[in-house]
């Protein structure tokens, strides 16, 4: 990676500065993960893409159902803020979001994309659920009711009366069309080596949960233009940066997902226009949450598919 240089003192400065020999180190420009060239033309072909996705035909799926969840502060509902500005066309904040010390998001949200200021809702929808602390955030058997798509929107969390079935709105649901498609957990990039124990404790807990359901998990590493200086001059550089790669690694080892589950992302906070870099990077991972969704709709269809046809043997079996 290095490059050493041996000179004579008079070819530098010169002559005025005495040095015999020199170390310069070069930084190689090859992305740690590769990704199409950054331009308006990648950006336009992300938003069509996104804006005609469909959920796997089949299984009567009018839209896949995306449940955000994470730290207090990490930036679930920014997510989506970020998500809204880019088909809207302007710096929407339409979740509460901020950085305050206990959760603002106290009521779960089923949001809705639509492309532009009155159009329709596109097919796949993004679940908002408040924030994991220390001694808050939902139990075991709230989670589950999550994923099942048990509460209802609009449900007002109480950290004192954890949701049950005898809940005010509890909804019994059966089909697959009504349940969690695709976790995403969000993570806070500078606060990695420093999450509480409790809250990592019960980011596990979750992920069994999940595990136990077969649903697809993702990791949104937000705020990374704060663990890296070259990135925070030019978003695009994400990739090529040392520290975020460092910082995707160790998640991958913490969460014990693979680094392709990592999406590192920058959600919209102070700026007052769109930016290409910042929409670029949020739908391509926002794209790769709808294959994950996509997948788990596959595993169900093959479930579904092998169902039918033992039962048609079955039958056969019966008759014969």
């Amino acid at each position: 990676m290095g490059k050493r240089i041996l000179d004579h003192p008079t070819s530098i400065a010169n002559g005025n500065l005495r040095v015999k020999d020199i170390e310069v180190y070069l930084v190689e420009e090859v992305p740690w993960r590769k990704t199409p060239e950054w331009n308006t033309k990648l950006l336009t072909e992300l938003k069509e893409k996104i804006e005609k996705y469909r959920p796997l035909p089949g299984l009567k799926i009018p839209q896949a159902r995306i449940l955000l969840v994470g730290q207090v502060g990490s930036g679930k509902s920014s997510f989506f803020n970020t998500i809204n500005s880019i088909f809207r066309g302007y710096i929407t904040s339409q979740a509460c979001s901020g950085n305050a010390e206990h959760s603002l998001t106290t009521v779960y949200r089923m949001y809705q994309i639509r492309k532009g200021i009155r159009g329709k809702p596109m097919n796949f929808r993004l679940h908002d659920t408040r924030g994991i602390e220390a001694d808050q955030g939902e139990d075991a058997n709230e989670i589950c009711y999550l994923l099942d798509g048990n509460i209802e929107n609009g449900y007002q969390f109480n950290p004192s009366v954890p949701v049950s079935t005898d809940t005010l709105g509890f909804v019994e649901r059966e089909h697959v069309s009504e349940t969690i498609h695709c976790v995403v957990l969000v993570l806070d990039g500078t606060t990695v080596d420093v999450m509480a124990e409790k809250v990592a404790e019960r980011l596990k807990k979750l992920q069994l949960r999940i595990n136990q359901r077969g649903i697809p998990q993702v990791v949104l590493l937000t705020k990374i233009d704060k663990i890296c200086e070259r990135t925070e001059e030019d978003l695009s550089n994400v990739f090529y940066s040392p520290l975020v790669k460092e910082t995707v690694e160790r998640v991958s080892q913490i969460m014990g997902l693979p680094r392709s589950h990592i999406l590192p992302v920058k959600n919209y906070e102070s700026e007052m226009d769109l930016n290409d870099n910042v929409n670029i990077l949020a739908l391509m991972s926002l794209q790769q949450i709808l294959h994950f969704a996509d997948d788990y709709m596959y595993n169900h269809l093959d479930k579904h598919t092998e169902g039918i046809s033992f039962s048609f043997q079955k039958m056969q079996w019966d008759t014969s």
